[in-house]
């Protein structure tokens, strides 16, 4: 049948999936880093995802395609991966306490001691999700006008002290340079650096020569960006100790 259905622009498309989150009959889901219909029954042809497309890549047409099955439509719905959802944790920090046995101690309190939960148990820095760089809009509101944490995956299984030491007062975004795709990571990080005024931007990354990429990706980003944005690079060895900061 001739009906009115979304149209979605590879080559315009910079995969930041607020077209994901935006359509509520999920009908549309991040593949290869691009936004794709994942099936013409699911579109209701409304355009409710156009003004959440900051690269203008969705369009409405009409075309031939399969009546919008609304039932199967929020069938589906239902089963979309949450993790597309950006959402913020508020932190309701208690009071600083002395560092005891495998409790990491807080470099900036005055005490020098640890932050903790209302319940006196130790707090997670995490103030948004999701963080996988793939996943996050390049305009999300945890980004605006913030110190960026840039981590490769592994770096919080090797450094204990992370959540301290590193992601404390940062939006944090994590990638794999090895087995991820790095082209698409410095196109995505150069949309953010430019849409979302980034204060600072560290780059935490493994000393095994393929985690470098990640550094390289910064560079490349800050290059494309021509933002002037202070960076800091710190290589993490594989027995989870500070091998060097620049």
């Amino acid at each position: 049948m001739l009906r009115k259905i979304v149209r979605i622009d590879a080559d315009k498309c910079n995969g930041c999936g607020e077209c994901v989150t935006a359509c509520v009959e999920g009908a549309i889901q991040l593949v290869n880093g691009k936004a794709r219909l994942v099936s013409d029954s699911y579109c209701d042809g409304l355009g409710a995802c156009l003004g959440h497309c900051p690269a203008d890549a969705i369009t409405v047409e009409e075309r031939d395609a399969p009546e919008f099955d609304e039932k199967g439509a929020m069938a589906h719905a239902g089963h979309v991966c949450p993790g597309t959802m950006a959402r913020r944790m508020a932190r309701e920090r208690g009071p600083v306490k002395e560092c005891g046995v495998g409790v990491p101690r807080l470099s900036g309190t005055a005490e020098g001691g640890c932050a903790t939960s209302a319940s006196g148990e130790m707090e997670s820095e995490l103030t948004h999700w999701p963080v996988q760089l793939k996943l996050v809009a390049p305009n999300a509101p945890a980004l605006r006008g913030a110190d960026l944490l840039l981590a490769a995956d592994c770096v919080p299984f090797a450094f204990p002290d992370f959540h301290a030491r590193f992601l404390r007062g940062k939006a944090l975004l994590i990638g794999c340079p090895k087995l991820d795709d790095a082209p698409y990571y410095v196109e995505k990080l150069t949309q953010i650096l430019i849409q979302s005024d980034v204060r600072s931007l560290t780059v935490v990354h493994m000393e095994v020569p393929c985690c470098s990429g990640l550094t390289r990706i910064a560079q490349a980003a800050l290059e494309r960006s021509g933002k002037a944005v202070p960076a800091h690079d710190v290589t993490i060895s594989i027995e989870g100790k500070v091998l060097r900061e620049t």
